[in-house]
C-alpha cells in the first residue's frame, strides 16, 4: 500500500491531470490517425475553458490578497498558480511533440499540412485567388506603433503579431513597425487545396496569410516581414449586477457582455518569436511577471482541429456506430403508452435518442395532454426540443420551461433561446435566486379517465441531441405516480422556491442530496461491521466535495468495498494504507464522452440503484437545483449494474486513479484478451435486442 500525508488532490491540478488523458488519447496509435488530430483540438478547447474559469478563480483569490487554502485543499493560490503554469508548459511542449508526429504519419498517408515556405507555383496562384476573392475583406489589421492605447483583443481570438522591418532602418529600433492581424473564425482554420495524384494537401489559414503577408502590407516599403501567433485567455466568471430595475435575462446578458472586457489570466506565444516584439507586446498590454504567460508552438486555437476535415478518409476515423433502439420501445407506436405499462431506459449514443424528442412530439400533438414542464440547461444550436416545445404552445398546450442562463458558455445561446420560446407562447421560470438549476427533468399532464396522469423522464445528461450523439447519458422514462409526483414539487420550487419541499423518491439537491447518500454510505458502513455484504459503486464525472471524500474514507476504514468510474477531476486518493485501501478508481477516456451519474449500494443483498444528475461537486450538492432517482424496474436496475461492470472491467482505455497521478493504463492480467468497454457497451445492448 502507499503511504501519503495529503488526503486530498487539489482540484485544479486533478483537473489538469484529467486533460492529460485526452492528451493520451492524441498519442494512442489505437486511436484513428484523423480523431487523434481531434484529440488535440479537444485537449485545446479543454485548456481554453480552464484558465477562463479556474484558474481566473484562483487568480481572484490572489488579487484580493488571500491565501484561499480553506478552499484549495490546503494549497496557497499564489503556489498552486505556478504549479498550474509549469504543468501546462510541460503539457503544452508534450502536445507539440504529439502533433508533430501526428503530421509526419498523415504525410505517409499522403495527408500534407504544408506552411507558406512549402507552397508550388500551382498552389500559390490558387491560394492568391482564396485570399482576394475571402480571406482580404475578412481580415482585421491594427498598426500598432502609433497607438496611444493598445486594442482590446479578444477572448481566445488568435492574432498573428507582425514585425515589419523598415527599409533604411536598423531592424532593432523605431524603424520596425508592428501590427496585429486577427485570424478570421468566418473561415475554416483549413484551407484544401487542389489534389494532386493521391496526394492531400491542406494549408492553415494562418499561413495562408503569412503567404500573402506582402499582399496586407502593400503601403509600406519592408526589407522583411514576419508574424507570430499569440493568443490571450479572459476570467469568465459572469458580474452579476444588483440593479432592481432590471431584468434577470438583462442582468445576464449584460455580464456576458463585459466578459470581452474582462481581465486576461493567460498570454500565450509563439516560442520563436522575435525578443524585441515580446517585448513590445508585452510593455503595450501591461503584462506583469506574475500572470500566466506561456510559450507556446507556431499554432495556437488548437481546438479547431476538431474540426479537421475528412478529406474523405473514413478509414482514418473512428468507425460510426448506428444507435439503437430499445428493446420493446417501439418509435411506431405511441410512447405514452407503451410507457404508461413499464418503465424504459435509453443509453446514448448506444441508443437513439429520438425517443426524446418523439415523446415531446407525441405530446405536443396529443389532444389529451395539458401541460408539458421541463428544465433547460444546455440546447442544440438547432435544437429539435425547443422547436417541439414551441408546436405543443401553439396546440395549445400550457408549456412551463425552466432555462437556465447561467450555463456556462451557453449563455448567449439560451438567451437567444429564451427570447424566442417567450415571443411563441412558451411560459418561461429564470432560475432560483443563489442557485443553478441543473436538473434534467420533464413532466407532462395527461387527462385519461377522470383524472390526470403523468408521464415524464430523467437524465444524466443535457437534452441536446447534438452531444447526444457522443456523450454517454442515461434518461429515465417513467410513468411511475410517486416519482411524478415528486418532479411536479421541483417544479414548484422553481415558482415558489421560498418553499421547502419533501420527498418520497427523488433525491433534489441542494436540500437532500448529500444527507441522502451519507445515510446511503453509513448504512454500508453498519453493513460491513456486521458482516454481510457492503460495496459501493459509483459512475460521476467529478468527485471535488471533501465532505463526500471523507464519508468514502470512513467507509473504506470500516471495510466497504468502493469502485468509482470518474471521468474527469477526482479529489479522493484511492489504494491508501489506513485512509482508502478499499478504494480502488479508474477513469476511462475514450472515444465517446463519459458523463452519467450512476451510484449503486449493496442494501444487504438487495442492491439500490440511482441515477442523478450531479456529481459529488460542493456546487452540486449545496448550490445547483439537481435531481437523482431511483430505479425500480429490475430490468433496467439488471441493466444499470451491467453496464457499470462494463466500465469496469475496461483493460484498453482504462486509467488508474492514484496517488502517483500518473495516468497509468490499466494493465491486462497475463492472458487475458483486450476489454474496450465503449465497443462491448455497444455489443451488449445489441445482444438484447436480438435475445
Amino acid at each position: 500500500m502507499i503511504k501519503t500525508k495529503n488526503e486530498y488532490i487539489n482540484r485544479e491540478i486533478s483537473w489538469l491531470r484529467f486533460n492529460a488523458r485526452v492528451l493520451q488519447e492524441s498519442n494512442d496509435k489505437r486511436v484513428p490517425l484523423i480523431d487523434r488530430l481531434r484529440f488535440l483540438g479537444i485537449f485545446s478547447n479543454n485548456l481554453d475553458e480552464f484558465f477562463k474559469v479556474r484558474y481566473a478563480t484562483v487568480k481572484r483569490i490572489v488579487d484580493a490578497g488571500k491565501t484561499g487554502k480553506s478552499v484549495l485543499g490546503g494549497e496557497r493560490a499564489n503556489d498552486l498558480l505556478e504549479e498550474i503554469t509549469k504543468i501546462v508548459i510541460d503539457q503544452q511542449a508534450r502536445s507539440l511533440e504529439i502533433f508533430n508526429a501526428i503530421e509526419k504519419e498523415l504525410r505517409s498517408e499522403n495527408i500534407f499540412i504544408i506552411d507558406e515556405k512549402e507552397v508550388s507555383e500551382s498552389q500559390a496562384e490558387f491560394i492568391r485567388d482564396y485570399y482576394f476573392k475571402k480571406v482580404n475583406q475578412e481580415l482585421m489589421t491594427i498598426i500598432l506603433n502609433d497607438l496611444t492605447e493598445f486594442p482590446l483583443l479578444k477572448d481566445t481570438a488568435a492574432y498573428l503579431a507582425v514585425k515589419i522591418v523598415m527599409k533604411n532602418g536598423s531592424g532593432q529600433g523605431r524603424h520596425n513597425r508592428y501590427a496585429l492581424i486577427e485570424i478570421p473564425k468566418g473561415i475554416d482554420r483549413f484551407v484544401v487545396l487542389p489534389k494532386e495524384g493521391e496526394k492531400n494537401y491542406i494549408i492553415i489559414l494562418d499561413d495562408l496569410i503569412r503567404f500573402c503577408l506582402d499582399n496586407v502590407f502593400t503601403m509600406f516599403e519592408f526589407e522583411s516581414i514576419s508574424a507570430h501567433m499569440i493568443k490571450i485567455t479572459r476570467d469568465a466568471e459572469l458580474d452579476i449586477d444588483n440593479d432592481l430595475s432590471k431584468s434577470f435575462i438583462e442582468k445576464i446578458s449584460s455580464s456576458v457582455e463585459h466578459r470581452k472586457i474582462s481581465d486576461p489570466v493567460r498570454f500565450v506565444y509563439d516560442k520563436k518569436i522575435d525578443k524585441d516584439t515580446l517585448q513590445f507586446l508585452k510593455e503595450k498590454m501591461d503584462i506583469m511577471g506574475t500572470d500566466s504567460v506561456i510559450p507556446g508552438g507556431r499554432y495556437h486555437n488548437r481546438r479547431d482541429y476538431m474540426g479537421f476535415p475528412s478529406l474523405g478518409r473514413y478509414d482514418l476515423m473512428y468507425e460510426k456506430i448506428e444507435p439503437l433502439p430499445v428493446k420493446g420501445l417501439s418509435m411506431k407506436g405511441s410512447l405514452l403508452e407503451m410507457i404508461a405499462h413499464k418503465d424504459y431506459m435509453i443509453y446514448a449514443p448506444y441508443h437513439t435518442f429520438s425517443y426524446v424528442t418523439k415523446f415531446l412530439r407525441e405530446a405536443a400533438l396529443d389532444p389529451k395532454v395539458r401541460n408539458i414542464k421541463i428544465t433547460i440547461y444546455r440546447l442544440a444550436s438547432d435544437s429539435q426540443i425547443a422547436s417541439a416545445l414551441i408546436n405543443a404552445a401553439k396546440n395549445g398546450k400550457h408549456v412551463t420551461v425552466q432555462i437556465e442562463l447561467q450555463a456556462r458558455f451557453d449563455e448567449q445561446n439560451n438567451i437567444e433561446y429564451a427570447n424566442y420560446l417567450q415571443a411563441e407562447g412558451v411560459h418561461l421560470i429564470f432560475g432560483v435566486p443563489g442557485l443553478k438549476v441543473h436538473s434534467k427533468i420533464c413532466m407532462i399532464e395527461r387527462e385519461e379517465g377522470h383524472g390526470i396522469k403523468r408521464y415524464g423522464f430523467i437524465s444524466t445528461g443535457n437534452f441536446n441531441e447534438s452531444t447526444a450523439k457522443i456523450y454517454t447519458d442515461y434518461t429515465l422514462f417513467t410513468a411511475h405516480e410517486g416519482i411524478l409526483k415528486d418532479m411536479g414539487k421541483v417544479f414548484d420550487f422553481f415558482e415558489t422556491n421560498y418553499k421547502i419541499n419533501k420527498y418520497k423518491h427523488l433525491i433534489v439537491s441542494p436540500h437532500y442530496t448529500k444527507s441522502t447518500f451519507i445515510k446511503l454510505i453509513d448504512k454500508e458502513i453498519n453493513n460491513a461491521k456486521q458482516g454481510r455484504e457492503a460495496y459501493i459503486k459509483i459512475k460521476m464525472n467529478s468527485l471535488t466535495s471533501y465532505k463526500m471524500v471523507d464519508k468514502l474514507y470512513e467507509a473504506s476504514r470500516a471495510g466497504v468495498k468502493i469502485q468509482m468510474i470518474i471521468r474527469g477531476i477526482c479529489c479522493l486518493i484511492p489504494g491508501i494504507e489506513g485512509m482508502s485501501e478499499n478504494i480502488e478508481a479508474i477513469s476511462v477516456v475514450d472515444k465517446f464522452l463519459e458523463h452519467p451519474r450512476s451510484f449503486i449500494f449493496a442494501n444487504g443483498g438487495n442492491p439500490k440503484v440511482y441515477i442523478s444528475s450531479a456529481d459529488w461537486m460542493t456546487r452540486n450538492l449545496d448550490f445547483r437545483v439537481e435531481v437523482g432517482c431511483p430505479i425500480y424496474d429490475e430490468d433496467i436496475k439488471q441493466e444499470l449494474l451491467d453496464t457499470f461492470e462494463i466500465s469496469w472491467r475496461d483493460n484498453m482505455k482504462a486509467r488508474v486513479l492514484s496517488a502517483k497521478q500518473d495516468n497509468a493504463y490499466r494493465q491486462k492480467a497475463k492472458g487475458e484478451p483486450g476489454f474496450r468497454s465503449q465497443i462491448e457497451m455497444y455489443h451488449y445492448y445489441q445482444k438484447k435486442l436480438e435475445s
